[in-house]
């Protein structure tokens, strides 16, 4: 069913003026001209076709017809009131929705989300392993997305963009290719896999080498099971954590962003 334009700052005006039955007076409690409150009412008047107030002896009055629309107008401005209160009040949930890559939770997220949980008892989250994924339609809160800046969407970067080429000891030499990471010049490609989480489990099992982002890597070269072949080197791809802009400017959001862009103790 196509909803009715409502031409709701005229009927604003009208709510106030019908309480005080005095332009002057609703002029000052919506902070305008009163000439700007007869002009709103005459407009209303046209729009609906009817006759809203009569100027008497006495004052002025409300028409039957305004008498009978007053009280549904009055009770749907309260529910816009709920309404607000309602989506207002999702800012202040402790339940988060976050969309974030398998090997860079398991990697780097996870320690950090236990410590935000540690400090924020109250915190619930969801995971979606697309990080990828439609806010909308995955109804999230933020994404986390190796990429090189936040694009169209706010964003703060949470590591540096690094990389390191890594094989397993005694592994093979070949190449493990992964969307963003197309073998070097030369190289003989022994394995095409899907994503990063794909591309260090293949380099764990002695498949190949391939280049990581430092972040996923770290762990297996402070332990042995992998071997850094060169040093470390800047990229333009990073890990950034995106949001759009009435998600990221929602209090909950600021808080996680701060403690994770921050040293881990905010």
């Amino acid at each position: 069913m196509k909803r009715t334009h409502l031409p709701l700052n005229a009927l604003r005006v009208f709510d106030a003026a019908a309480r005080h039955l005095s332009f002057t007076r609703a002029a000052d409690e919506l902070a305008v001209t009163p000439a700007a409150v007869g002009q709103q009412i005459r407009a209303l008047e046209d729009v609906l076709g009817v006759v809203l107030f009569r100027r008497t002896s006495k004052g002025l009055e409300l028409t039957d017809e305004a008498v009978t629309g007053l009280d549904p107008l009055r009770e749907g401005f309260l529910r816009f009131e709920e309404s607000v209160q309602a989506i207002q009040a999702g800012q202040s949930s402790s339940n988060y929705a976050i969309a974030v890559p398998r090997e860079f939770y398991a990697q780097w997220l996870a320690a950090r989300i236990a410590g935000f949980a540690a400090q924020n008892p109250e915190a619930r989250f969801q995971l979606d392993a697309n990080g990828d994924a439609d806010f909308t339609e995955a109804n999230l809160d933020v994404a986390v997305r190796h990429a090189e800046g936040p694009g169209d969407l706010e964003g703060v970067q949470l590591a540096p963009g690094m990389e390191v080429t890594v094989a397993a000891p005694g592994g093979a030499q070949s190449w493990i290719a992964w969307p963003g990471q197309d073998a070097p010049e030369g190289e003989s490609v022994s394995l095409q896999v899907g994503h990063a989480g794909q591309a260090l489990a293949s380099a764990l099992a002695g498949m190949g080498r391939t280049a990581l982002p430092l972040q996923l890597a770290e762990e297996a070269l402070g332990d042995g099971r992998l071997e850094a072949i060169g040093p470390p080197r800047e990229c333009r791809r990073a890990y950034w954590l995106v949001a759009p802009r009435p998600q990221w400017r929602q209090k909950k959001v600021r808080a996680l962003v701060a403690y994770l862009a921050g040293d881990g103790t905010a």
